[in-house]
């Protein structure tokens, strides 16, 4: 099994070792035209959304990057994962690793706590102890259903591709929801684009991890045949379902109150 690692663009805080630092230039292959969605900012921290390129170490120890991270390190939860889906029938590894630089270690590949100081250990990440009792389930962002490779699906067992999620909803409607999204794009789309992400709500778990008050997700295809199309992805509604909208829509509610309350797009006007 490999190592894991994980890339990050601004500057980590002030205590830090840097290790590798880095934007989301060397994984924008899984964003739309290598542009990614809204990246939010924070004018009184400049270090809590933090870019990450979620990769793996090979058999060479060279870095194979799987997805794209945005994570809150005030809430302790991913504010989106993108990827690139393709499905295969892959068995799951249920094994969740930390991030080493958010909370002052080095090391630059996803690993257990003894790479973390341990006056540090959760500072700026979810663990595993925050989990422990809570009753909510680490709900994926980039889930094992819609990945195709053992590599693929060790990579999305970190933290900082979960969120507290009620276990209802995440092994009912939203688990339909991954496998309807996994046969309608693996069927129709050449290349299928997608971002799943949270938006936080008031309660939390542990030590200041916020619980997801919704789920979204959204996707374009580029088909076979070149052109594309898209849609978005909510919940839960009232009645504890997904609905299905279109990219603009969703991009309207998740730039109003209650969700991120700023400008936010998805695919920049581009599917």
């Amino acid at each position: 099994m490999g190592l894991r690692c994980e890339v990050f663009v601004l500057l980590l805080f002030p205590l830090f070792s840097q290790g590798e630092v880095t934007s989301f230039v060397k994984c924008s292959q899984f964003f739309l035209n290598h542009v990614p969605p809204t990246v939010l900012s924070d004018p009184t921290n400049n270090n809590r959304y933090q870019q990450i390129c979620q990769c793996l170490l090979d058999n060479n120890n060279k870095q194979q990057y799987y997805y794209a991270t945005l994570y809150d390190t005030n809430n302790k939860i991913p504010v989106y994962s993108a990827y690139e889906l393709q499905h295969a029938d892959i068995e799951r590894k249920d094994y969740w690793y930390v991030e080493p630089q958010l909370d002052g270690g080095s090391h630059l590949c996803m690993s257990g706590l003894n790479q973390i100081p341990s006056n540090n250990r959760g500072d700026h990440q979810a663990l595993n102890r925050d989990y422990k009792g809570s009753d909510y389930d680490k709900g994926h962002l980039y889930p094992v259903h819609h990945t195709s490779t053992h590599s693929s699906m060790l990579a999305t067992s970190t933290l900082t591709n979960a969120a507290p999620q009620d276990p209802g909803f995440n092994r009912g409607q939203w688990r339909v929801h991954e496998e309807d999204l996994a046969e309608l794009l693996n069927n129709a789309c050449s290349k299928a684009y997608v971002v799943t992400g949270v938006v936080p709500g008031d309660t939390q778990i542990g030590d200041g991890v916020k619980v997801a008050k919704y789920y979204w997700s959204a996707y374009c295809c580029i088909s076979k045949s070149h052109t594309t199309e898209s849609a978005g992805y909510v919940g839960p509604d009232n009645n504890g379902r997904v609905q299905t909208l279109t990219v603009k829509d969703l991009e309207t509610r998740l730039s109003g109150p209650g969700y991120y309350g700023s400008p936010f797009y998805v695919f920049q006007g581009r599917c």
